[in-house]
């Protein structure tokens, strides 16, 4: 074998994952991995293919981001259903909570505040129930497993327990290009249509989430350029403040358990 093949197989494979209540979601190029900590105290593990969303959308900017968030959220529903002791972020009464005051302060505001800053205030109200989940609970911490165990993995590093807390590919990126773009479109389509009905707030609201992964991705290709820094910066920052949390060794254990899955299945070496 040459050793440009060798190279090949001994890149690590590209990572992704989710954090759970209880536990971490896994996703490889071509499966998806799920381990959980029970009340039992025992670590239960899942795994299986990933769905595809396929055609034009894969080659098409901006369409294609849509495409892999969709191919994202639908794994969930399968990894609940393969290990039901799974607990998703939103399973909580505060979290739900959160959300309906979200959803009637936004239509408060939609009423009463206009232009830019009101756009801005009601993305951040978005945010409201993300900000509860990960304060309660053991998500920050699993969050914190998640960027461990992949960022151990991908520097080829022993174990994750030294690896850090915070990682370039969080989805905490997107959310600055998501709200920045979201606020725009919502803007100029106010500009344009006189009263923008569900159907137009859903399309800025899909065009904003490719957008975003677009920069994201940008940013990943450039790594080192200033403008991709500033970028990530504010996911960063949110990661270390709020989204995150230095997790315990027993919690390590569920992130290891994920990943020896995860590789278990996509059928590679581990570390």
């Amino acid at each position: 074998m040459s050793g440009e093949a060798v190279a090949r197989r001994a890149k690590p494979l590209r990572l992704g994952g989710m954090a759970l209540r209880n536990g971490l979601l896994v996703h490889g190029p071509e499966h998806w991995a799920v381990a959980a900590r029970r009340t039992d105290g025992t670590i239960g593990v899942a795994s299986g293919r990933k769905p595809r969303v396929r055609g034009p959308l894969q080659a098409l900017p901006g369409a294609r981001g849509v495409a892999r968030l969709a191919e994202a959220m639908i794994v969930i529903p399968l990894a609940k259903r393969a290990l039901p002791e799974v607990r998703l972020p939103w399973q909580d009464s505060r979290v739900l909570a959160a959300s309906a005051a979200a959803m009637l302060g936004s239509a408060a505001l939609r009423r009463r505040v206009r232009g830019a800053g009101g756009e801005v205030a009601l993305a951040g109200l978005s945010m409201l129930p993300s900000l509860v989940a990960l304060r309660g609970g053991d998500l920050a911490a699993y969050h914190g497993v998640e960027h461990k165990a992949i960022a151990a993995y991908e520097s080829g590093a022993d174990d994750a327990r030294e690896a850090a807390k915070e990682h370039d590919r969080c989805g905490s990126h997107l959310m600055a290009p998501l709200l920045a773009s979201n606020a725009a479109g919502t803007a100029l389509l106010k500009r344009v249509v006189q009263r923008p009905g569900p159907l137009a707030g859903a399309a800025v609201s899909l065009a904003s989430i490719g957008m975003a992964v677009e920069v994201f991705a940008w940013s990943e290709r450039h790594d080192d350029s200033p403008v991709s820094r500033a970028l990530r910066r504010p996911g960063h920052e949110l990661q270390r403040v709020v989204g995150t949390r230095e997790p315990t060794e027993d919690q390590l254990d569920v992130g290891r358990a994920a990943l020896a899955e995860i590789l278990r299945v996509e059928r590679r070496p581990e570390g």
